[in-house]
């Protein structure tokens, strides 16, 4: 049978997968919470659920190809802005179906692109975490503060448009002040953001531990004066099993903010 990805591509499976490899750390967690011994590869940086124990194919940006092919899975997972396309585009060369998921830009499409993985692709009932993480994210609270929220630096780079990390923060009153910018992850200059800061365009900062680390002796320096919060990147960006407990742990460290 002839599945679709999420980018209207076809997935030619020969029957519900039985291997799976995924690419994708996030959708790792899912697969895994969701059907327990369904995956038999994962990237090196696929950390959760703790003590998986499958086999590693290095990176997300840069998978061991033939450590794929050697597993001869029945499908790869892998996303559109994690991993690339001739890595995808050589696996299908050599016959492994590839389910590439859409990087999404809000928490709803986050899920909705699980749930047709999980369901469509893989074959299994939907699993109770994902109606929890659904009932948890519906509502958006009123707007408190805006803030700046780097994911890189040297260069700075930060959330721009249409991003889940955008979302989810704007659903917990935090607006972002690059929402409006045309790139999805633009490239600021360090003067451009204290610059917001100064005059009152940012009044927060939000500093997540992946993909670039950030500490509190790592980031807050860079912005003199400004309010910084660190929070867990895999709250932020992550969109499986831990999105139950994100809004909780992400609310807590902006308590306070905008009152």
């Amino acid at each position: 049978m002839t599945l679709i990805d999420d980018l209207g591509e076809p997935v030619p499976v020969t029957g519900v997968p039985r291997t799976v490899v995924s690419l994708v750390p996030s959708i790792t967690e899912a697969i895994a919470e969701s059907a327990a011994g369904l995956l038999v590869g994962a990237t090196d940086y696929c950390i959760h659920p703790a003590g998986l124990d499958v086999t590693r194919v290095g990176g997300s940006k840069y998978p061991k190809v033939d450590r794929v092919l050697e597993l001869r899975p029945d499908l790869v997972v892998a996303n559109s802005e994690e991993n690339r396309p001739e890595d995808v585009a050589r696996l299908r060369a050599d016959g492994i179906p590839v389910w590439v998921t859409e990087a999404p830009g809000t928490v709803p499409a986050g899920l909705a692109s699980v749930r047709r993985l999980l369901t469509q692709g893989l074959g299994l009932d939907e699993p109770a975490w994902l109606v929890a993480a659904e009932d948890r994210w519906r509502e958006t609270l009123p707007r408190r503060a805006t803030a700046i929220v780097p994911v890189w630096r040297k260069p700075w780079v930060v959330v721009g448009r249409d991003t889940f990390g955008g979302d989810v923060l704007l659903r917990l009153g935090i607006g972002n002040a690059y929402a409006a910018h045309e790139d999805r992850y633009p490239r600021p200059s360090l003067d451009e953001l204290n610059g917001l800061l100064a005059d009152g365009t940012a009044g927060l900062v939000v500093l997540p531990d992946e993909p670039y680390e950030f500490t509190e002796t790592d980031g807050p320096e860079a912005f003199p004066g400004a309010r910084c919060v660190l929070v867990s990147g895999r709250d932020l960006t992550w969109y499986g099993p831990s999105l139950v407990d994100a809004w909780g742990r992400l609310s807590a460290a902006l308590d306070g903010i905008g009152r």
